[in-house]
């Protein structure tokens, strides 16, 4: 019996390491959520990414799994709050890059803000001629308000990067005028704080990895993603805020217990 116990554990330790360098990464999940008031009618499907981190880790093939998942939900609106590169000296394979995401399809438009590590590595130079290429709307504290076919308005407004680059809540929100409902983009989660008390519904945020690898007694986090670390949280003022873990990894190339998700909103006002 005691040989079994020993024979199974080690089993368990080869196991656990081939597990999440080789199968977790490479996943999808697809999270659904249903926001704001369901007796409304008015209704917008918000598919989030983040993360991709695109790397000789996370080659860009990788990415043709995730775009069928997110074409299959149909959604009227794309955002992907940053980091689309890894380390972009290292690995850059733009044209690749802009011919995936520019599959993707959204009924309205996509929309994408800056990251910390589309900044590093020399991807400052590239990040938003590749997203434009792709057909993404990069915000940068700059937003835009959508008109509904019912009427109504729905402002999208994104945050530029707060570690690298130069962000301003008061300019961001100075985009925004008459609106029904608002989305926050911003690739740090912990920035959310500064938007309670703006009448922000929602929130939506990355950089975080979910921790990457989830530990049993220890919670790994990143800096700016020390307080809001996955999934949904409700701010002191009722907004909402979503944390998603992203696609890709970055220093280890591993997740356990953290897959890569692809966020998929429905949202009623």
């Amino acid at each position: 019996m005691f040989k079994k116990i020993i024979a199974a554990l080690m089993l368990l330790a080869l196991f656990i390491p081939f597990y999440a360098f080789k199968i977790e990464p490479n996943l999808a999940v697809v999270h659904q959520l249903k926001l704001g008031d369901q007796s409304q009618p008015a209704e917008i499907k918000v598919v989030q990414l983040s993360d991709i981190q695109v790397s000789e880790s996370y080659e860009t093939k990788r990415l043709d799994k995730v775009i069928r998942k997110v074409n299959q939900q149909k959604p009227d609106i794309i955002v992907f709050t940053g980091d689309l590169f890894d380390n972009y000296s290292q690995y850059q394979h733009e044209q690749e890059i802009i011919e995936r995401l520019g599959q993707m399809k959204a009924s309205i438009g996509k929309y994408a803000v800056w990251g910390n590590h589309d900044y590093g590595g020399g991807a400052a130079r590239v990040y938003e001629r590749v997203m434009n290429a792709a057909n993404f709307t990069v915000l940068k504290n700059s937003g835009e308000t959508i008109s509904l076919k019912d009427g109504k308005k729905l402002f999208i407004g994104g945050l530029d990067d707060s570690l690298l680059g130069n962000p301003s809540v008061d300019e961001t929100l100075a985009y925004r005028q008459r609106y029904d409902y608002s989305i926050l983009l911003t690739h740090e989660p912990d920035v959310a704080d500064k938007f309670i008390g703006t009448n922000t519904q929602l929130i939506l945020a990355g950089h975080s990895h979910g921790g990457q690898i989830r530990l049993p007694f220890y919670q790994v986090k990143n800096v700016l993603a020390e307080k809001y670390i996955r999934g949904l949280y409700e701010l002191s003022d009722h907004t909402k805020l979503y944390v998603n873990t992203g696609l890709g990894t970055t220093s280890i190339h591993a997740r356990m217990g953290v897959p890569p998700e692809i966020s998929v909103f429905q949202i009623h006002f």
